[in-house]
């Protein structure tokens, strides 16, 4: 439902920088009641592309900066740094032109996940939502946007970087590590774009935080906020544990995003007896977690989304023999912080650009072989594992690394190793 006063962003001389899914939606969003400009550091042959020259000479209302945007490596850095009062996000658009209720997930992992999961237990009950941002929809791009539409965002510290005005009525922060230090450059720079979300909230919204989350806690006792916080003990031993089947919740990272949706979820009317049977229901998310082939004795998950030791050691903390592939694009200051009780139990396979990287992190904690590839990497360990056959065993495709040393993105990674597998098993 459009806002009244939803004329900051009309009739204005708008510069859009970066034309990936955001970028272009703003565009289609904006053109019809703007004077539009685009620009991109990659694109230089469309007409409608602004040239570098003419984007100095004009003077701009607004800066709509896509996420991948970083200003501080990029072709118009010292534009932007002289112009920073003027870049706000497609969020900050979307909520100067619509009041309606947002629940917005942020944290260094698993916010896929939460965001997919409260958005499938919300529609089987009746709700009308919408699940956008990050996880692949732009939010300018939604269309049929009723009053009681709920907005199910999922924010990366890049869209909240930039972000000026945008509010949600619903806000978690599921969990903090460091994370995307190439670009954010400081842990604190990091910490203080997630909270971004926190700070534009009224005293009428709720914020749901991991409990005894040691950046998170810090953070909070430093600040102080007008929305009403709710910190969210993901070591409880919730019931609804012991009643389910569902195999794609087993792990202790899926445990902790099921008990924020529960949270949330007290929030709005949900058919309690039907809570159980939708969750059984979730399939997950592909390449994040995910089951692909099962036997009695081995399993094999493809966590190809995973970027850093911290998006993988949910998995890591499982009681039995794990055989983890892993490698790529080591994240600077990532760094592998797991209890030494679960090091015997893991078996590490290296591959990609920076192998030494990570082998320096194992040196002393675990046993580990670097490996030509990916390919190769799953050769040994299927090797490995079928001389034991009677032991209970998980072959992790993990990956703690950016992927773009060897593939597109995680995606494609994801889908070369599920090649692997039928390949190599024969299924």
């Amino acid at each position: 439902m459009k806002k009244k006063n939803s004329d900051i962003f009309f009739n204005r001389n708008i510069l859009i920088y970066g034309l990936g899914k955001s970028g272009l939606s703003a565009y289609e969003f904006l053109k019809k009641k703007n004077n539009v400009f685009l620009y991109d550091d990659f694109k230089k042959n469309s007409k409608k592309i602004i040239r570098y020259k003419s984007i100095l000479k004009k003077k701009f209302d607004y800066i709509i900066i896509s996420p991948g945007i970083d200003i501080d490596n990029c072709k118009l850095s010292k534009f932007l740094k002289k112009n920073l009062n003027k870049i706000y996000s497609d969020l900050d658009v979307f909520y100067s032109c619509y009041k309606n209720d947002c629940i917005t997930i942020t944290g260094t992992n698993g916010k896929s996940t939460t965001c997919q999961l409260l958005y499938e237990i919300l529609s089987k009950n009746d709700y009308d939502v919408k699940l956008v941002g990050n996880i692949g929809n732009p939010i300018l791009s939604t269309k049929n946007i009723k009053s009681k539409t709920i907005f199910i965002v999922e924010a990366s510290s890049y869209q909240l970087e930039y972000s000026k005005i945008f509010k949600s009525k619903y806000a978690a922060i599921l969990n903090i590590s460091p994370d995307h230090l190439e670009r954010h450059k400081t842990v604190k720079r990091y910490i203080e774009a997630k909270f971004k979300l926190l700070k534009f909230q009224s005293k009428k919204s709720l914020s749901f935080v991991k409990k005894n989350d040691e950046l998170i806690e810090k953070y909070l006792s430093s600040q102080k906020f007008n929305c009403k916080i709710i910190k969210v003990n993901t070591k409880s031993k919730n019931k609804i544990f012991s009643k389910l089947k569902n195999k794609y919740i087993f792990s202790e990272a899926n445990k902790e995003n099921l008990l924020f949706v529960l949270a949330i979820l007290k929030k709005f009317k949900v058919k309690k007896k039907l809570l159980l049977k939708f969750i059984e229901e979730f399939k997950g998310l592909k390449y994040r977690q995910q089951i692909i082939y099962q036997t009695s004795n081995l399993m094999i998950i493809n966590d190809s989304k995973s970027t850093s030791f911290a998006s993988s050691s949910g998995l890591l903390k499982m009681n039995t023999n794990i055989y983890w592939l892993l490698g790529g694009i080591y994240k600077k200051g990532d760094k592998f912080n797991l209890l030494k009780k679960y090091h015997q139990n893991i078996k590490a396979f290296i591959f990609g650009k920076d192998k030494k990287s990570f082998s320096d992190q194992f040196k002393g904690k675990i046993e580990y072989m670097n490996c030509k590839n990916l390919s190769d990497a799953l050769r040994k360990v299927l090797t490995i594992s079928n001389n034991q056959k009677s032991q209970h065993k998980i072959i992790l495709f993990s990956p703690s690394a950016a992927s773009f040393d060897d593939f597109k993105n995680f995606e494609h990674r994801g889908f070369y190793f599920n090649k692997l597998v039928k390949k190599y098993l024969n299924v």
